[in-house]
């Protein structure tokens, strides 16, 4: 059986001095991290998120993080991604050394 879902489009502009979550770029780092079909754009001022998924924060809010300032992902249908992004979405583990600090 075929199912279709809404498709959502978003796009806002970052409050580059508030060091607050913003709420949009963890839509983004959810969709990417579950390969969820979508066009993803994010920079330091704005961010697009085209397809996609907001995060379902139950039972536990969602902590993944995307390590980069700047960068652009295309997720196809069938787990294709196509991304600048080659970090992971783990907040505890540093993305370019590897070690995890606590």
């Amino acid at each position: 059986m075929l199912s279709v879902t809404k498709p959502s489009f978003g796009l806002r502009i970052r409050n580059i001095s508030a060091p607050q979550e913003n709420e949009q770029m963890r839509a983004i780092t959810y969709s990417m991290d579950l390969l969820i079909p979508g066009l993803y754009i994010w920079l330091p001022a704005f961010s697009v998120r085209i397809g996609g998924s907001v995060p379902d924060d139950h039972p536990y809010k969602y902590p993944g993080i995307i390590h980069s300032d700047t960068g652009i992902a295309l997720v196809l249908p069938g787990y294709r991604i196509f991304s600048t992004y080659q970090g992971n979405y783990d907040p505890k583990q540093a993305s370019d050394t590897g070690t995890s600090s606590f």
